[in-house]
């Protein structure tokens, strides 16, 4: 009985307990990932970045929540940046803190006089409350087997979050930060790019004993004067930082709204994170980088739960590594997403669209998703007029297809010869029609569909 409840003890071990490498590239295909000794994609539907430095959010039940559907994936903001309760129209904001509940890397000081309430802070000093709750928050996550996305740095889109940092002169006692919200994240003022290094690495040493986190330089850098070279200094932060541990963390960088080619990438850099990336065309166009391309936020398409389904499919489909959607659901007060959506929301999220998107994780897990590629190429008709084809294929073993669009299709395949098994999966429902074998002489396959409503999903296996 000893010997049975001291193996039990152990599984619940904090990875942080056990001597491994944090997650990276995988060796065989850096198209994805390797996290604790198995090939992994990451897939969530995760909160809105405040989950550490909103002092009133309960994560475990956020967490929980992720885990319950095999999410793997969460992303958190530090703290240098914050919103208020009207930015971008979003209804019980967890980046937006009640007054006086704002926690940050930086201690308070004696001085009252931050605008959100309570004393001002001091950049000379550190917050170990701040470092206690978010390596608690690290650890929590690698519990469940959840990756921590850490974006460090985030541009002032507008005079009221700038007003909110607690880098603005008027927050700090240090007389430091005043300067144009335009200029922060730039290498033009010496005194605050100093306390952003200092940050850098004081939160790249206190996280070095897990394995289920990597870091994004800076949230949508392509806003808010945040400059390519400022990028590159904190990349190379990082990379200093690290120099002594047994393995490093990996780094992101997030590159467009959308699409483009990414040119003159930093070294370092193992993940390229674009937001709204539908059409799915950034993993095509960087594909000779021979890294991962993620899908890290979604957005303003409304609250209805189609868009952001097909969003995922169509990217990870595609040969996307990531797929972050950015689900308001989860607010203080309904930490397992259960907060009612208003119609004013700028995305979606909730329980349904949480289920659909744990019916795309399930699909792709059934693959040897790491030994595919894209193969768009093996369609070769049958596609209902004004729908897309995204296809993976693991070379005369397996095919993975998505279609969006349409009712039915009568979808001509080039398949090598052998005993193939068709599975259709309906995304929104999750319902797998029963399997059906085919015994093909090789060349083109013809395979009917059943009847479907906006999108349906193809497995494709070949049996020996």
């Amino acid at each position: 009985m000893f010997l049975q409840l001291l193996l039990a003890a152990m599984t619940l071990l904090p990875s942080m307990e056990r001597p491994m490498t944090p997650i990276h590239l995988h060796p065989e295909n850096p198209r994805y990932f390797l996290f604790r000794g198995k090939p992994t994609l990451l897939i969530t539907s995760a909160e809105h970045y405040g989950a550490v430095l909103n002092a009133d959010f309960q994560f475990k039940p956020y967490l929980d929540t992720l885990r319950a559907h095999g999410f793997n994936l969460t992303r958190i903001f530090t703290g240098v940046y914050m919103e208020d309760p009207q930015s971008f129209g979003i209804t019980h904001n967890t980046l937006a803190p009640a007054p006086g509940r704002l926690l940050c890397p930086w201690a308070r000081s004696d001085t009252p006089g931050y605008a959100n309430g309570g004393n001002k802070f001091d950049l000379n000093r550190w917050d170990d409350a701040y470092f206690r709750r978010l390596k608690e928050f690290v650890r929590e996550a690698g519990r469940r087997g959840i990756v921590v996305e850490v974006s460090l740095f985030c541009p002032y889109y507008e005079d009221s979050m700038w007003n909110l940092s607690p880098l603005n002169i008027r927050n700090n006692v240090n007389g430091i930060g005043n300067v144009p919200r335009t200029e922060v994240n730039t290498l033009k003022h010496p005194a605050i790019l100093a306390v952003q290094e200092a940050m850098v690495r004081k939160i790249v040493t206190e996280l070095k004993e897990f394995d289920n986190l990597y870091y994004e330089i800076c949230n949508e850098p392509y806003f808010g004067g945040v400059t390519l070279e400022w990028q590159h200094r904190i990349a190379d932060v990082i990379m200093q930082t690290q120099k002594g541990f047994p393995a490093p963390f990996m780094i992101a960088q997030n590159i467009a709204n959308g699409s483009a080619k990414i040119e003159k990438p930093h070294p370092a850099v193992s993940l390229f994170n674009f937001h709204y990336a539908n059409p799915p065309d950034a993993v095509a166009v960087n594909a000779h980088l021979k890294k991962a391309i993620g899908f890290d936020e979604t957005g303003f398409k409304g609250i209805a739960d189609t868009p952001y389904r097909t969003d995922g499919w169509e990217f990870l489909l595609a040969g996307g590594a990531v797929y972050n959607h950015l689900d308001y659901s989860f607010t203080v007060g309904h930490e397992d997403g259960t907060f009612p959506l208003p119609p004013t929301q700028p995305g979606g999220g909730g329980p349904s669209l949480r289920r659909q998107l744990q019916t795309l994780r399930e699909f792709i897990a059934r693959f040897d998703f790491w030994k595919m590629r894209p193969a768009n190429e093996i369609v070769r008709g049958g596609v209902p007029e004004g729908a897309t084809a995204r296809v993976l294929m693991e070379e005369g073993r397996a095919v993975a297809l998505y279609l969006k669009g349409g009712t039915q299709a009568q979808l001509k395949l080039t398949l090598p010869a052998g005993n193939w098994t068709a599975e259709w999966v309906h995304p929104r429902t999750g319902e797998t029609v029963k399997p059906r074998s085919y015994r093909h002489a090789g060349g083109e396959l013809t395979l009917a569909s059943p009847p479907y409503t906006g999108d349906i999903a193809l497995r494709l296996v070949r049996r020996p």
